[in-house]
């Protein structure tokens, strides 16, 4: 293994524990009780189970329960697919972006294995507008396919 897979896996062990982590303290500090905590003029805290995708996309499906499974398989397999990719990859910033798509990924993974759906927290917000709840690994994996997209802009791939 070289020096850029291993920043990449380091990087996604990195995504992974701080969103658990997060995602714990979260949970342990609200429970399962509705309400809002702010944070700073443009951040609450809330807690949202999200059985969907991003944005709560699919969450509304009549087959709910049949989701989490489809949802982790995908998650799995995109997960393998982006370690080979990592395990072949010659750019650091490439490295670290697809440690922390596949640290996000894992992380909301693991949230439906424990808990059927993933913990979101996070809502910013502009007066009365509020962008939907998400949390640690979700920022990781747009951060993550940010990064791509410059790479593949500056690189010209």
């Amino acid at each position: 293994m070289h020096y850029r897979s291993t920043t990449g896996f380091y990087t996604m062990a990195f995504v992974g524990l701080i969103d658990q982590l997060s995602k714990w303290l979260i949970l342990d500090r609200m429970g399962d009780v509705q309400r809002t905590i702010p944070v700073t003029p443009f951040l609450n805290l809330v807690l949202v189970w999200n059985k969907g995708v991003t944005f709560g996309f699919l969450s509304r499906s009549g087959q709910t329960h049949y989701m989490s499974y489809i949802l982790m398989s995908v998650a799995a397999i995109i997960v393998v697919l982006l370690g080979r990719w990592l395990w072949r990859t010659s750019s650091t910033p490439v490295a670290i972006a697809l440690g922390a798509i596949m640290g996000g990924a894992i992380g909301n993974v693991i949230d439906r294995l424990r808990y059927g759906a993933v913990a979101d927290f996070l809502d910013f917000y502009y007066h009365n507008y509020h962008w939907y709840a998400f949390n640690v690994a979700d920022a990781a994996i747009v951060t993550g396919v940010a990064l791509l997209l410059i790479d593949g802009m500056v690189r010209g791939k």
